[in-house]
Order: C-alpha cells, then structure tokens, then sequence
C-alpha cells in the first residue's frame, strides 16, 4: 500500500473535502448581506439605526430612526428628506447641517414640518444627530436583529 493509501481512502478524503467546502460556501451564501449598500443624502446604510443603549431586538419608538436615503424618520414622522445646508469634514468625519422636511405623523394625516439638525456620520453604519442642543448617537440594526414588525420598514 502506498503512502497516500488505497484510492477508495482517497475517494472518501475527496468527498469529505468537497462537502466540507460546499458546505462552508453555502454557510457563507446564506449569511451574506443582502441589503442595500450605504448611499444616499448621508452615506449611511439604509434601514433602522437605535440611540446608543438600545438593543435591536426590543428598541423603543423614541430610539429608533429609520434612514431611507433621503433623511431620517422615526416613529413618529415619515417622508422626511434632508436638504443640506452645509457639510463639513473632520477627523474622519462629516457633519452635515440639514433642514429636514417630514411629514409628523407616523401613519395616516399630518401636516408637514421642517426642522434644522446637525447630523455626524462617523462611518456607514453609525451617526450622531443633534437637535435643538441634544445629541444622541444611532447605530444600525442587522434587519435579522430586529423585532419583527421593525423587519419590513427596514426593508
């Protein structure tokens, strides 16, 4: 017998091998991001962010904001879009000066409003808004992460 063994040994080597590898791809296909890329008014990842503190799984309306490329809504407005006044880069960062138009209600009738906000994109998965003097800092939340009534608003 050689060194390498009988070819039915090698067989059997080979098709642990191949099926260990088709495995580990297929692992990866399946976990692969499938949402859409970071763009829009901010550069950021559309879809649900949460203040800093929150879990994904359980946030609560005041804590989440959901970026869909043309501003941030939350629970309570919709339609939003950013118009940019100013932006600025620093240490990595860009701070955009926006009024940003809703419409204030997260469902049904309401009047539309427009409000200035100064929003801190670090990266394109987080930022900090800051209205009025408060300033709180957003993460995003994997759409799997999310309760599921958040899971197709974040769609």
């Amino acid at each position: 017998m050689s060194k390498k063994g009988t070819p039915a040994r090698r067989l059997v080597t080979m098709i642990v091998a191949y099926a260990a590898a088709l495995g580990a791809s297929a692992a990866a296909w399946a976990s692969a991001d499938t949402s859409p890329k970071p763009g829009g008014v901010y550069r950021l990842k559309p879809g649900i962010y949460v203040a800093a503190g929150s879990s994904c799984e359980a946030p609560a309306n005041a804590a989440i904001r959901r970026y869909d490329g043309k501003g941030l809504n939350t629970a309570h407005s919709r339609s939003c879009k950013a118009a940019v006044a100013s932006r600025k880069r620093s240490a990595g960062a860009i701070t955009y000066t926006v009024d940003q138009n809703c419409i204030d209600s997260g469902a049904g009738p309401g009047k539309r409003f427009t409000q200035r906000q100064k929003v801190t994109v670090e990266d394109a998965l987080t930022f900090n808004q800051t209205i009025g003097g408060d300033r709180t800092a957003y993460r995003y939340c994997p759409i799997d992460a999310l309760p599921a009534d958040l899971r197709k608003a974040a769609r």
